[in-house]
């Protein structure tokens, strides 16, 4: 039997690292979690153990707060290519670097207190490579937004094993996960452009009259992409966060639509892409 290594990477996965900026009495926290991720000329590695072309990934892990240390961290997109720039260029057995970060917000509740926000996760993915190239794709994760009324489902397929009934009154309630690609790193402002876009997915989440998830995860993709030129491309990914209407006849009550059962499995997974027309090539950035 004849093989070959097939494509290949390793690196050190959720690194946690808090940066605190002491501003006199007040102070700002950055609270992340960065995964990276290279490859090039791993083979040997491989098939023989010679780890020679091999940057441990303890190094990587210590990369990253050296660089939190020098540079400190402002967006995180920044950081992240500033990450994967240096992999990418300052070793010759590296071709190409990937940086995943989380980053987990923090409110203020005096000049060196805070409390954890239970809200969304912002994230972000960099590339870059040996020859120079770099792609940012930014997100979020875990935007849980619900509407009590306004949505609909009815004249779908049935066969002979369709149990579901048509409505026209249902709670929608979902947890978004969302990704946009910039049209280039250098064109980008990142903490702006996040929050454009986070506005443009409310907004049409809760503007959109819904007779499918799938239509309003297009409407959000369309949203979001004229609410932030510096994008050319939304992903989304929204788990339908089913609620049923409880039966209460057998104690005598009415359902008005006003009670439900929050079932969180099994769940309906819709997921799809928006691009502008014009959307420059994708490269690596969704690898």
């Amino acid at each position: 039997m004849s093989v070959k290594l097939g494509s290949n990477r390793y690196g050190k996965a959720e690194t946690r690292l808090v940066r605190v900026v002491r501003d006199g009495p007040v102070h700002h926290l950055k609270d992340l979690s960065v995964s990276t991720s290279l490859s090039g000329d791993m083979e040997a590695a491989h098939l023989t153990g010679d780890n020679a072309a091999v940057l441990p990934t303890d190094t990587q892990k210590n990369t990253v707060y050296a660089l939190a240390a020098k540079h400190g961290v402002g967006q995180i997109e920044e950081f992240a290519l500033l990450l994967a720039r240096h992999f990418a260029e300052s070793q010759p057995t590296i071709h190409h670097a990937r940086v995943a970060i989380e980053e987990y917000a923090w409110s203020r509740r005096g000049p060196h207190s805070f409390v954890r926000e239970g809200g969304e996760v912002r994230t972000c993915v960099a590339h870059h490579d040996a020859d120079g190239r770099a792609t940012v794709v930014s997100g979020l994760t875990d935007l849980v937004v619900l509407n009590s009324a306004g949505s609909e489902f009815h004249g779908f397929l049935v066969d002979e094993y369709t149990t579901l009934q048509p409505t026209d009154d249902r709670i929608l309630a979902t947890a978004v996960t969302a990704w946009w690609r910039h049209t280039g790193p250098a064109v980008a402002s990142f903490g702006r452009s996040y929050e454009d876009v986070r506005r443009g997915l409310l907004d049409a989440f809760a503007g959109t009259h819904s007779l499918s998830l799938q239509q309003t995860l297009y409407a959000m993709g369309e949203r979001a992409l004229a609410a932030c030129p510096e994008i050319c491309e939304v992903r989304l990914s929204l788990p339908n966060r089913h609620h049923f209407p409880v039966d209460l006849s057998p104690f005598g009550l009415d359902n008005a639509n006003e009670v439900f059962h929050a079932a969180d499995r099994p769940y309906g997974l819709i997921e799809g892409a928006v691009l502008r027309e014009d959307a420059p090539d994708a490269g690596f950035a969704w690898e």
